[in-house]
């Protein structure tokens, strides 16, 4: 089974998090905190995942009394492919994608060997067309009258 990890998930609820409160490029910040007040996600999780995606260029960070985190770049800006390469490393279904090596007793002889290189393209392709903002758009198949369960949720 192909599967985020949870700090991936997590990132993502985070990242949407502070869109909906408007922390947006040049606008108000939010603490670690405050964050994990909303979302329900244990602070220090929070601040690392925050301090991964600031290191990534996705959130920066303000110093200062009144410092915390804010978006980087507005949400339809942000593809899903960087912040999964930002926390969990490069796509790669197989540990031979790429010419990648070391990860298979049966490399030298593997029949698939490099066949795999078109469908993690495929998969890195279609993670690159899906933004954050596509994320938080209403799903049609939803009630509006029922709150959606948050992504994190939905992992565990």
């Amino acid at each position: 089974m192909l599967r985020l990890s949870k700090l991936t998930d997590y990132a993502v609820v985070v990242l949407t998090r502070l869109a909906r409160d408007g922390a947006t490029p040049s606008g108000p910040v939010q603490t670690a905190l405050s964050l994990a007040a909303d979302t329900g996600i244990a602070e220090p999780t929070v601040a690392k995942v925050l301090k991964i995606l600031a290191q990534a260029g996705l959130v920066e960070g303000v110093r200062g009394p009144r410092g915390g985190y804010r978006l980087a770049r507005p949400l339809a800006a942000v593809p899903l492919s960087e912040i999964i390469v930002a926390i969990d490393g490069p796509i790669a279904l197989t540990a031979c994608v790429d010419g990648g090596m070391g990860g298979c007793e049966a490399e030298a002889i593997c029949p698939v060997r490099g066949r795999w290189d078109p469908v993690n393209d495929a998969i890195r392709r279609a993670l690159s067309g899906i933004t954050l903002a596509d994320l938080t758009l209403p799903s049609p198949c939803r009630r509006p009258a029922a709150p959606a369960a948050p992504i994190h949720a939905l992992a565990e």
